[in-house]
């Protein structure tokens, strides 16, 4: 199946490192052997391929090398920029890992203006809309909500399947990838810190809430959260609040990549859906256009919010709020819009009688409709 980002790729990977993260499982293996076939292949969790990997010793006469989960080697950043500069391309070089590629935190090992980052998401309605030419966007909506856009599931199709696959998933993140990359110790607190999380989508997070329920420190909440957001298995959506009196500040909220995760609450799996689909967008126009654009929600401390704002070049630019089920426009777009008059607002519902606009530009707009056409 061909992928969104497989066009963007194609175009530079003959001439920069190209770096694809993104979750466990998404297929970045899959879509980087997909760009050449004539490749050669390393893995490091492989012992055979890791000595391979130390001693340099892969087939040159390739016109692609790819080298899967490489940030798990000492210093693999010096070592990549290594072969860059004194080999340079081809073959071209495909870096690919399911934890963030930090290329930016020490300055001696930089990679800069060596490579191209890309970040490959999930199946979303879009995505499903536009390759696979799926007709009936209700039904895959459905199906988004109820085993999330992992390919291997999302493809399989069936509740049974996905539930075995969920479970198996989230174990090697927690029980290989945190060990092998982080040293964590307490999986079983951060085990009980996701079981929390999955009850909180959508809402504001407080870290010493969370450090009370599990009896440790505010420190070690931000700590495993960062670490979660770094094996992508959540993302953080923080609060924008330039020019909004009474604003709140500094409580994120968090949502999983993983659809599926999220517990018995249709409307809130819906909004945890729409930010993967807005999340992914977002990382699209900046990896592939190098568009200044972030994903913030907005609330003031009189409960009033709007579930998602997206900028562009640090300017508000489109309210979004997500429905379950309603026939007029949130009160909340008049407390925000007056700070923010010249911003789009769109409504998705999941159950909508009709589509609507209105005079002053608003929209109330099918979900199903909207997030596979999604134009931000």
């Amino acid at each position: 199946m061909k992928r969104y980002l497989e066009d963007y790729i194609r175009e530079d990977f003959k001439n920069k490192i190209i770096l694809i993260t993104g979750p466990r499982q998404t297929g970045k293996t899959t879509l980087a052997k997909m760009l050449d076939s004539n490749f050669d292949y390393l893995n490091f969790d492989h012992s055979e391929h890791r000595i391979s990997l130390l001693e340099k010793s892969w087939d040159r006469s390739k016109d692609l090398v790819i080298f899967d989960e490489l940030h798990k080697m000492k210093n693999w950043k010096s070592w990549l920029k290594g072969i860059y500069d004194t080999e340079g391309i081809p073959p071209s070089i495909i870096v690919t890992g399911s934890a963030k590629l930090d290329t930016y935190r020490k300055v001696g090992d930089s990679l800069a203006g060596r490579f191209f980052q890309f970040r490959l998401h999930p199946l979303d309605l879009k995505e499903i809309h536009n390759i696979l030419k799926l007709d009936d966007l209700e039904a895959g909506l459905e199906k988004l909500l109820s085993i999330g856009g992992f390919p291997e599931p999302f493809l399989n199709g069936t509740s049974r399947f996905y539930g075995r696959w969920k479970k198996s998933h989230l174990d090697i993140i927690l029980k290989q990838d945190l060990i092998d990359l982080e040293n964590v110790q307490q999986i079983t607190a951060i085990e009980t810190l996701i079981e929390l999380l999955k009850t909180r989508v959508g809402s504001p997070i407080s870290y010493s809430a969370l450090a009370r329920d599990l009896e440790c420190s505010d420190k070690s909440i931000k700590r495993w959260l960062t670490i979660l957001e770094n094996m992508y298995v959540i993302f953080k959506v923080p609060p924008f609040y330039k020019k909004i009196a009474r604003s709140i500040l500094k409580a994120p909220k968090y949502y999983f990549y993983d659809t599926g995760q999220i517990l018995d609450d249709p409307g809130i799996r819906l909004e945890n859906l729409a930010a993967c689909a807005l999340l992914k967008e977002i990382h699209f126009r900046v990896d592939c256009y190098g568009e200044n654009m972030a994903l913030y929600y907005l609330k003031n401390k009189e409960g009033k919010e709007i579930d998602f704002l997206i900028t562009r070049n640090n300017t508000p630019q489109t309210l979004i709020e997500v429905k379950w089920r309603s026939n007029t426009l949130s009160h909340s777009y008049p407390i925000f819009t007056k700070y923010y008059p010249d911003t789009k607002r769109i409504q998705i519902v999941k159950e909508l009688d009709r589509e609507k606009t209105f005079p002053d530009g608003a929209e109330i707009r099918s979900a199903h409709h909207w997030l596979s056409t999604m134009d931000i």
